[in-house]
């Protein structure tokens, strides 16, 4: 989508609202190896992924570095995990070489599935009046007529937010109190995403971070006790001997053309002290970023290798970092 108004999220962000998550796919690993295979590449536990819980995880390369992040969901003896559209091909075919140890399991896009993000508490309540309190925090599932609905991670400001993740027909009644929310636009999603410090990859970041550089800890994506699993020696490391010296942040600008892209440099003067992950621009004018920047530099003027002129400042994460206030003076 090129048009800027298009593109261009509203502010305060609206709710109760639904959003299409259109740049996401659902995934199906299916057969007798599932948990096993789960369980050796990616940074959850998977006894943990339940009928009633659905974490985040993470798949990593050798070096730590991850390439996929995604939420595990239980369906029935099935999983599944959600993708986005630019990486959801290499991804794949990258999880297949693991898969083909595992006799009669498979590794497929859903057809026809779709995820929609629920913006505000009212919204679950109007979808499921009787057992919308039953998602309490975030990773909290239910299973429900052709999908399930799963609590995400608030925004700073105290947004609820949900996640629909749709793989059949929902009863008529459901698709018809989904219908009468109000349509938020997928930047306006993005957007909640960003206030919820929930990063996203792309072709530009893939293979950029260990997870806890995206703070992936602090959104329930890695189990540090689990066994041994791609990468896990190294974000063991980092976790055990305090070795994280930047971490994902949150920032806003002024005026800008356009948002800054992914992979772009966060700059100190001339000197680049991080790199934008995600980001999304308002009808106002402004932008915010989630951007992964050094400890000792997120105090310092900064701004955006795109809009030098635009000063970033520090906006609030629903989070702690507690790893910020072990920061040593050199870089990972």
């Amino acid at each position: 989508m090129s048009d800027n108004k298009t593109r261009a999220a509203s502010y305060p962000l609206p709710h109760p609202a639904r959003a299409a998550i259109s740049d996401r796919v659902i995934v199906r690993i299916t057969g007798p190896g599932t948990d096993k295979f789960l369980q050796g590449q990616f940074s959850q536990q998977i006894d943990d992924v339940t009928c009633s819980h659905s974490p985040r995880a993470a798949a990593c390369n050798p070096k730590g570095r991850a390439y996929c992040l995604t939420r595990l969901v239980r369906d029935g003896d099935d999983v599944l995990m959600e993708l986005p559209v630019e990486l959801a091909d290499n991804t794949i075919s990258h999880l297949r070489k693991y898969l083909m140890l595992f006799r009669g399991t498979s590794m497929e896009l859903v057809p026809g599935a779709r995820l929609t993000g629920l913006m505000g508490e009212s919204s679950a309540i109007q979808l499921l009046p009787d057992t919308a309190g039953e998602l309490a925090i975030a990773g909290d599932v239910l299973a429900i007529h052709g999908g399930h609905l799963v609590r995400t991670m608030n925004t700073a400001e105290g947004m609820a937010r949900y996640e629909l993740w749709q793989t059949g027909d929902l009863d008529q009644s459901l698709q018809k109190a989904l219908d009468n929310l109000p349509e938020a636009t997928l930047a306006e999603w993005h957007a909640s995403e960003i206030a919820a410090g929930v990063a996203a990859l792309s072709p530009a970041t893939k293979d950029g971070f260990v997870p806890q550089m995206l703070n992936w800890q602090h959104v329930g994506g890695i189990h540090f006790k689990k066994g041994c699993y791609t990468g896990q020696e190294v974000i063991a490391r980092m976790h055990f001997l305090g070795q994280l010296k930047k971490s994902l942040f949150r920032f806003t600008t002024g005026h800008a053309d356009n948002p800054p892209a992914p992979g772009d440099a966060i700059l100190n003067g001339d000197r680049s002290v991080g790199t934008v992950v995600n980001s999304v621009g308002f009808s106002d004018g402004r932008v915010e970023i989630l951007a992964v920047v050094r400890h000792d530099a997120a105090q310092l003027g900064l701004a955006t290798e795109s809009a030098p002129d635009a000063p970033l400042s520090l906006r609030p994460l629903p989070y702690t970092v507690s790893e910020r206030e072990e920061t040593g003076k050199s870089d990972t």
